[in-house]
C-alpha cells in the first residue's frame, strides 16, 4: 500500500499549513485519506501578501483540475470591494461594468465571464452551491441575456475565505458552466486558530465625481469551544456610497437600423441642400447625467458541529440587499426630427457645415437653422426606486463512515430579487431655432448643440419655458423573483491498490424558478388630468448639472442644464401619469420553472508521477415556460386585458393576452477526463476533455408575441415584432484544455496553455418568420379613436433567440515571481477567438485581456499596484444594432500600514487612471456612448482581536 500523499491530499495539507484561516474546507473531489493526512499537519498561522501568493500557487500546483485561486489575505491586500474585482487578476477572466448594453457602464465591475464568453456561461457558486440572483437596473430585470449570470455587486469581498476559478469540468461538478465555474468559499467557525476571534473594519469612501464621502463598516465574530467540536460565526456589513456618471449617448432610433437614411420626399430640404438621398444621419444625441445612492447591507452566520473527527456539519446563511435608487437625466438633440420636413412645414431648415464620410455614407457634420421655433430636441427625466437582494440557507455535512467510505451532502434554498417599484418619468419636447452636430470618432464624444427659444403654445399644449410635455412612460411594479432549491448526496470509496484510487458517485436534485411577481404596468399620460396643458413649471427646474459635467469626454455639448428634483418628478407623475391595470405590460412578464435530476460516477486515478480522473454525469432537465398569446377571447385561460396587445388603429382587437405553458424534457450526458503529469519535480502538465452545458436565459425561454404596426393592404410586405423561444436548446459544448506550469522558485511560476470550446448549440439573436393576423395601420402609427380598418393576414419577422454553432479558441499565459527583497510582480495575458458559424463574434467575447501587478511588503508596510486591460467586448444587440465596449484599462492601488498585531490601516484607490468607457455600434468609427465614472478612494481602519 502506498504511503505518500496523493496530489489532492498534498494540496489540502499545504493549504491547511499556509493559509490565514488554517483549515480550508476540503474539496469534494479530495480522497478520504486527505482528511486524516490533513489532521496530522501542524497548524501555523501565516499572514501577508507573500504567504497568500504561496498558498494560491500551492493549491494551483497540486490540484487535479486546472484552477486558479485567490485567498482572503490576497483580497485584503488589494483594492477590491467585491469579488469580481479580485477575479480580474486571473488569466482568462473578464469582468463587465454592466451585465448588458442597455444600462451602460458603471464604476463597479458587476459580472464575471471566462475565456471570451458571455457571463451567463460561467457558473457562480457559494461554498459549492448555487446562489439566486437579483438585478437593480430595470432593463436587466426583464431584458434578455442576464438571467444566468450573478451580480457580484451583492457579494462584498469581506465574506471570502478563498475563491477558486475552475477552468475544466469533472463529473462531480454541478452542471451549468459551459466556460467554467467560480466557487466563492466562505469561512467556517472551526477554521479559526483562536477560541474567540473578532475582526472588522470601519472606514469611508470618497467618490470624486459626486464629491461625496460615505461610511463603510463590517464586523465578524467567531467563537468555538476548546475541544473544537462546536463553533459559531456571525458577520455583518453596511456599505454606502454615491455614484455619478457623466455621459454622452448617441442613441439609435427604435427599429432595425442604427441610422435613418435621407429620403427624397421626407427630407426634401436636405436633398436640396446637397445631402444625397440615402445618406445616413444621427437620431438622438444626449448629454446624460446619472446619479445614484447605493447602500449594501447584510450579513452571514454559520454554526458548525463536529461531534467526532469523522463527522462535520455546518448550517450557514447569508443575506445581502442593495438599495439602488437612481436618477437619469438625458438632454437630447433630435436630428431625425429636425431633418423631417413634415414636422415643420412652412418652416424648413437652412443648412451649413455639411460633411459626409464617403467610407460609411454617414452625415458626420451638419448645422441647421429655422426661421421660427420648432422641436430640436427631447428631454428625458427618469427617477427610479430600485433594489436588488440575494440570500441563502444551506446545511452541509460529511461523515467518514469507515477508513474507505466517506459520505457528504448538502441541501438548501436561495432567493434573489430585483425590484423597480416605480419609475417617475417626464419627457419634454425642446424648442429652438437651430442645432447641429459634428462626429469626432468613437474615441471621443461628439460635438452638438441647440439654440433654444421659448416654446410656442399649441392646441392642447401649454409651454414651460423651452419645453412642451411630450410623454410619460416607464414600467411600474417590476418585481423579479429568483429561487433555487437543491439537495445532493455524494459518496467516495477509497481503494488501496492499482491506479484506481477512489470512486466518487452521487445524486442531485434541484428546482429553479424565475418569474415576475405581480402585474407590470406600463405607465403613460393620464388623459383625464391633461398633463399636456400642465407641464412641470419652469420654476421647478431649480437644480443644474454640475459645473464640471463631461470633463474628459472630448467634444463639446450642453452642460449648464437645469432639472427638477426627484420629489418634484414623483409628485408630477402621481398626479398626471396613468398607472391603471388596463396598461398591463404582459410582454415584460415571464415565468420559468426548471426541475433537474443528476447523477454521476467518477474514478480518481493515480500512478507514479501522474494522476487524473474519468467520469460521466447524467442530467435530466424538465422546463416549464409561460407563453403569452394575444387574443380578443376573454374566456381563454389566464386571459388579462392589456392596451399593449392591440395593434390596430382602434386599439380594440386583440384586447389582451391569454396564458399557455410550454413544457419540455431533455437529457444530457456529460463525460469528462483529465490527467495531471509531474514532468519534473518543478514542471506540471495537464490535459482535460469534457462536455458541458448551460441552460438558456429565462427571459429567452418565456415568450410573449409583440407585433409591430402593419400598413401594406396587399399583405406582401414583411412586418416586424419580437417573441421568446421556449424551444431553445441549452448551450452544449465540448471543451479541450491543455496547460503546462513551471514552478521555478518559491512563490514563483510560469504557465502557458491552450483551450478550445466547440459549442454546437450556442444561443444568439435571430429571426423567426410567422404568419399573423393584424389590423392595418395608417403609416404604422395607430391613434385612439381612429376608424377601424379591415384585418389582414401577413408575414412577420420576429426578433428572438435561436440556436447556432459557435466556438472559442485561445491561449493563456501567466507569470508570478518575487523580484528582489520584498518586491514581486505578476502578469497574465489571454487571447480568445470567439465566433459563431457565420463569423460573428459571440456575445461577451473579449479577444485580448491581461493584468500586470506589482507588490511590496514588509512587517509594517504593504503596497500593491494593479493594471487590468480588457479588449473590445461584444455586449449583444441594443436598439437594433450590435453594441460593443471598446477596450479599456483600469488602474487600482492599495497601501497598507500595520500598527501592531490588532490594528492596521489601508488606503485603496479604484479607477485611479480615471478610465473613460467608450461604446460603438455597427460602425466602429462612430460613437454610441461614452461615460466617465470618476475615481473612488477608500480609507479604512482594520481591527482584529
Amino acid at each position: 500500500m502506498k504511503t505518500k500523499l496523493t496530489p489532492i491530499a498534498a494540496a489540502t495539507a499545504v493549504v491547511l499549513a499556509g493559509s490565514v484561516a488554517p483549515a480550508f474546507a476540503q474539496s469534494a473531489a479530495a480522497p478520504a485519506a486527505a482528511a486524516s493526512a490533513a489532521d496530522d499537519v501542524q497548524r501555523v498561522e501565516v499572514t501577508g501578501i507573500r504567504a497568500s501568493l504561496q498558498t494560491a500557487i500551492n493549491v494551483k500546483r497540486n490540484s487535479e483540475a486546472h484552477i486558479d485561486v485567490i485567498s482572503a489575505e490576497d483580497i485584503g491586500k488589494m483594492p477590491d470591494k467585491n469579488v469580481a474585482d479580485s477575479l480580474a487578476r486571473i488569466p482568462g477572466v473578464t469582468i463587465l461594468n454592466s451585465p448588458s448594453g442597455g444600462s451602460g457602464g458603471f464604476d463597479e465591475r458587476d459580472r464575471v465571464g471566462l475565456r471570451g464568453t458571455n457571463p451567463s456561461l460561467t457558473q457562480t457558486l457559494l461554498d459549492g452551491h448555487p446562489v439566486a440572483n437579483g438585478d437593480w437596473f430595470v432593463l436587466d430585470q426583464t431584458g434578455a441575456g442576464v438571467g444566468r449570470s450573478v451580480s457580484f455587486s451583492l457579494l462584498p469581498s469581506e465574506l471570502v475565505s478563498r475563491v477558486e476559478v475552475h477552468k475544466t469540468s469533472v463529473a462531480s461538478d454541478i452542471e451549468g458552466g459551459t466556460a467554467g465555474s467560480v466557487n466563492i468559499i466562505t469561512r467556517k467557525p472551526l477554521e479559526f486558530s483562536k477560541q474567540f476571534t473578532l475582526e472588522g473594519s470601519v472606514g469611508a469612501v470618497y467618490a470624486d465625481l459626486p464629491a461625496k464621502t460615505d461610511p463603510q463598516a463590517s464586523v465578524m465574530a467567531a467563537w468555538r469551544n476548546e475541544s473544537k467540536t462546536f463553533g459559531l460565526m456571525v458577520q455583518g456589513f453596511d456599505e454606502k456610497r454615491h455614484l455619478r456618471r457623466d455621459g454622452v449617448e448617441d442613441l439609435a432610433h427604435d427599429g432595425s437600423n442604427a441610422y435613418p437614411g435621407i429620403d427624397a420626399t421626407k427630407n426634401a430640404s436636405s436633398v436640396a441642400a446637397g445631402i444625397p438621398a440615402g445618406t445616413k444621419y444621427e437620431n438622438l444625441m444626449g448629454a446624460a447625467l446619472f446619479t445614484q445612492e447605493r447602500e449594501r447591507k447584510g450579513g452571514a452566520a454559520s454554526i458548525e458541529f463536529k461531534p467526532t473527527n469523522d463527522m462535520d456539519f455546518t448550517l450557514s446563511g447569508f443575506s445581502s440587499k442593495m438599495d439602488a435608487n437612481n436618477y437619469n437625466r438625458n438632454f437630447l438633440m433630435t436630428p431625425f426630427w429636425a431633418l423631417d420636413d413634415s414636422r415643420h412645414a412652412g418652416n424648413l431648415p437652412t443648412f451649413s457645415n455639411i460633411k459626409i464620410d464617403p467610407s460609411t455614407n454617414i452625415l458626420t457634420s451638419v448645422n441647421y437653422t429655422f426661421a421660427q421655433p420648432t422641436v430640436v430636441g427631447v428631454y428625458d427625466l427618469i427617477s427610479r426606486k430600485a433594489s436588488a437582494s440575494t440570500n441563502y440557507l444551506n446545511l452541509e455535512g460529511s461523515w467518514n463512515v469507515t477508513s474507505s467510505l466517506k459520505l457528504s451532502g448538502n441541501g438548501g434554498v436561495s432567493n434573489g430579487e430585483g425590484k423597480t417599484d416605480a419609475q417617475n418619468v417626464w419627457e419634454g419636447d425642446i424648442y429652438g431655432t437651430g442645432g447641429g452636430y459634428q462626429l469626432n470618432g468613437s474615441g471621443s464624444a461628439p460635438s452638438f448643440g441647440m439654440t433654444l427659444s421659448p416654446a410656442p403654445a399649441s392646441p392642447g399644449h401649454t409651454p414651460s419655458g423651452s419645453y412642451l410635455t411630450d410623454w410619460i412612460f416607464g414600467d411600474q411594479n417590476v418585481d423579479v423573483k429568483d429561487k433555487d432549491t437543491w439537495g445532493q448526496i455524494d459518496a467516495e470509496y477509497s481503494l488501496t491498490d492499482g491506479v484506481l484510487r477512489s470512486l466518487q458517485f452521487g445524486l442531485r436534485g434541484s428546482e429553479h424558478k424565475r418569474y415576475t411577481d405581480g402585474p407590470i404596468v406600463g405607465q403613460g399620460p393620464n388623459w383625464g388630468t391633461d398633463p399636456f396643458s400642465n407641464p412641470i413649471p419652469q420654476a421647478d427646474f431649480n437644480q443644474s448639472y454640475p459645473g464640471n459635467f463631461g470633463n474628459g469626454l472630448g467634444g463639446s455639448f450642453p452642460t449648464n442644464i437645469a432639472f427638477p428634483s426627484e420629489d418634484t418628478l414623483a409628485a408630477y407623475d402621481a398626479k398626471y401619469a396613468n398607472r391603471d391595470i388596463s396598461r398591463r405590460q404582459v410582454t415584460h412578464e415571464y415565468a420559468v420553472t426548471e426541475k433537474t435530476a443528476a447523477g454521476y460516477l467518477q474514478g480518481n486515478l493515480e500512478g507514479e508521477g501522474w494522476s487524473g480522473n474519468v467520469g460521466m454525469r447524467l442530467v435530466q432537465t424538465k422546463s416549464k415556460s409561460l407563453v403569452w398569446v394575444p387574443t380578443s377571447d376573454s374566456t381563454l385561460p389566464g386571459y388579462v386585458p392589456s392596451a399593449f396587445a392591440a395593434v390596430g388603429p382602434n386599439f380594440t382587437d386583440p384586447t389582451g393576452y391569454y396564458q399557455t405553458f410550454h413544457e419540455r424534457t431533455y437529457t444530457d450526458a456529460l463525460p469528462s477526463a483529465s490527467v495531471r503529469i509531474d514532468v519534473t519535480p518543478k514542471v506540471v502538465a495537464r490535459l482535460a476533455v469534457s462536455r458541458t452545458m448551460t441552460r438558456p436565459d429565462y427571459t429567452a425561454l418565456s415568450s410573449a408575441q409583440l407585433l409591430g404596426g402593419y400598413s401594406d393592404p396587399t399583405g406582401k410586405s414583411v412586418g416586424s415584432g419580437s417573441t421568446g423561444n421556449p424551444d431553445l436548446n441549452p448551450v452544449r459544448s465540448t471543451n479541450v484544455d491543455a496547460n503546462i506550469e513551471w514552478y521555478f522558485a518559491p512563490r514563483a511560476f510560469v504557465s502557458m496553455g491552450a483551450f478550445h470550446m466547440e459549442m454546437r448549440s450556442y444561443i444568439t439573436d435571430g429571426i423567426e418568420r410567422v404568419t399573423a393576423s393584424t389590423d392595418l395601420t395608417s403609416g404604422g402609427n395607430p391613434q385612439p379613436g381612429a376608424p377601424g380598418n379591415p384585418r389582414i393576414t401577413a408575414p412577420f419577422d420576429l426578433s428572438t433567440q435561436v440556436n447556432t454553432k459557435g466556438s472559442v479558441t485561445g491561449l493563456e499565459f501567466a507569470v508570478e515571481t518575487p523580484v528582489f527583497g520584498n518586491f514581486g510582480v505578476s502578469a497574465n495575458y489571454t487571447l480568445a477567438d470567439a465566433h459563431d458559424d457565420t463569423g460573428h463574434v459571440l456575445k461577451g467575447a473579449v479577444k485580448n485581456s491581461g493584468t500586470v501587478s506589482g507588490y511590496f511588503e514588509n512587517d509594517m508596510f504593504s503596497a500593491r499596484l494593479n493594471y487590468n486591460y480588457s479588449g473590445d467586448n461584444y455586449l449583444g444587440r441594443d436598439r437594433g444594432t450590435d453594441y460593443y465596449q471598446r477596450g479599456v484599462g483600469v488602474l487600482s492601488a492599495s497601501l497598507g500600514y500595520k500598527m501592531g498585531e490588532h490594528l492596521s490601516f489601508s488606503l485603496d484607490a479604484q479607477n485611479l487612471n480615471d478610465p473613460i468607457l467608450k461604446y460603438y455600434g455597427d460602425v466602429k468609427s462612430e460613437p454610441r456612448a461614452i461615460y466617465n465614472n470618476g475615481r473612488q478612494y477608500y480609507l479604512t481602519a482594520h481591527f482584529k482581536y
